[in-house]
């Protein structure tokens, strides 16, 4: 045993694979993860810099880490890392940065690991598992941060993200979430350049996994509009029980005058026509979004086609966030500011509005099969269990002996205080 190990994680699913990945590679090298309530030798914290707030979770998670194991070696990585690795370094006398992911091969070798791992081979006791399949954003929307942390464009060999995806199926995981920091550039070349038809790309490696032997299923995490293209709703098509009729399409604001500011890539009539075509090619699938409300400028007019655009594609899920000004971004030094209370107001409203469109959608589910990841107890007193539906609707499960990981088929009953299903 070479020693104890912490680790910590902030932010995103891209963030949360990547801990994993560094804490793989460690349990293997012979470290173990400390006990509760004992110190660690080696702590890790894997940070995220995305508002404002994020920066001051991270710093909180990091000095109280070095708090409670006050002789452990404490690496900071992530995206706060890289923005701010002053501030970092100022947390600690043993606190040292990994300012570049690209650099987490020299950090595992200080650590004394001599062979990394090409991937992952278990997510912790969860039943679905992340992996990482690409890395890098080239977009320059005027509200965010990730492309000045996250500028170098890449995506993982096909060969190497099966071989993952089959060690993860074998340890049980039954549900399989590929995930990027834009998802929809997998395959693309670091120039920029769309990839021709001869390079890999989302939908060829999406069909590869599908064909996998195996008991599990594929989600896919936030993708832009413009890259749910044709072809890729027809790999969807083609692998109903293998890839989940759930797309994360990130709308942001429905007015187009907004949409010009935050410096975006469609119009919002551009954006409902391929929410259409997700409608027409798929079968009953679910919709999810991100809306930034309050965004500098945002009149009342244009909170109002934000929400005629979420009620027109019916989406079953609204992450609903209020402007916060990044420091380093255009949006920071726009006129118009929103006032606080304001953006409190309206995102209040897309939550009513958003419990609404819930409702309606999983009401459309009553009486026709689902297949659900088994995943907790449901903690009430008949007992059971509870997971989530291939539409990414919660569904409390019928009595039965059911592991987690387990992907069952039951039928959709009823609708339960609006937020989930009861099977039947």
């Amino acid at each position: 045993m070479v020693g104890t190990l912490k680790t910590i994680t902030l932010g995103c699913k891209v963030n949360q694979y990547e801990t994993q990945f560094v804490r793989e590679a460690l349990l293997n090298a012979g470290y173990r993860d400390a006990r509760p309530g004992e110190a660690a030798e080696i702590g890790i914290v894997n940070s995220c810099t995305v508002t404002a707030e994020s920066d001051a979770k991270s710093r909180q998670a990091i000095r109280r880490l070095v708090r409670e194991n006050p002789e452990a070696r404490i690496v900071v990585m992530g995206c706060y890392a890289t923005r701010a690795p002053e501030e970092v370094t100022s947390l600690g006398a043993w606190v040292e940065v990994v300012r570049d992911k690209r650099d987490l091969p020299a950090l595992l070798g200080s650590l004394g690991v001599v062979d990394p791992p090409a991937g992952i081979s278990r997510f912790g006791d969860r039943s679905r598992a992340y992996v990482k399949i690409q890395d890098g954003c080239r977009l320059r929307c005027t509200y965010c941060i990730i492309p000045q942390v996250r500028p170098h464009g890449s995506s993982r060999p096909a060969s190497e993200v099966l071989d993952e995806v089959r060690r993860l199926v074998d340890n049980g995981y039954g549900e399989i979430v590929l995930t990027g920091v834009h998802l929809g550039h997998y395959g693309w070349p670091t120039s920029g350049v769309r990839p021709s038809t001869a390079l890999p790309h989302l939908s060829n490696l999406l069909r590869r996994i599908a064909a996998l032997d195996g008991e599990f299923r594929i989600r896919l995490s936030s993708i832009e509009a413009t890259e749910v293209a044709p072809e890729l709703l027809e790999t969807m098509r083609a692998f109903p029980e293998k890839i989940c009729p759930h797309l994360h399409i990130c709308l942001q604001s429905g007015s187009d005058r907004v949409l010009r500011r935050m410096r975006r890539r469609w119009t919002s009539r551009r954006f409902l026509e391929r929410c259409e075509l997700v409608h027409r090619r798929l079968d009953q699938p679910a919709l999810t979004t991100d809306v930034l409300v309050g965004f500098p400028g945002e009149t009342d007019g244009d909170f109002e086609a934000t929400c005629r655009v979420l009620e027109q594609v019916g989406f079953s899920k609204i992450h609903a966030f209020p402007f916060s000004p990044r420091a380093g971004t255009p949006a920071a030094e726009m006129p118009d500011q929103i006032p606080r209370a304001l953006r409190t107001q309206r995102v209040r409203h897309v939550a009513g509005l958003e419990r609404e469109l819930r409702e309606r959608y999983f009401s459309s589910l009553i009486g026709r099969r689902l297949r659900v990841l088994v995943e907790a107890d449901r903690g009430h007193p008949g007992g059971g269990r509870a997971g989530t539906a291939c539409r990414y609707a919660p569904v409390d499960l019928p009595g039965g002996d059911y592991r987690f990981g387990q992907l069952v088929d039951v039928r959709a009953g009823e609708v339960l205080d609006g937020a989930r299903i009861r099977a039947v």
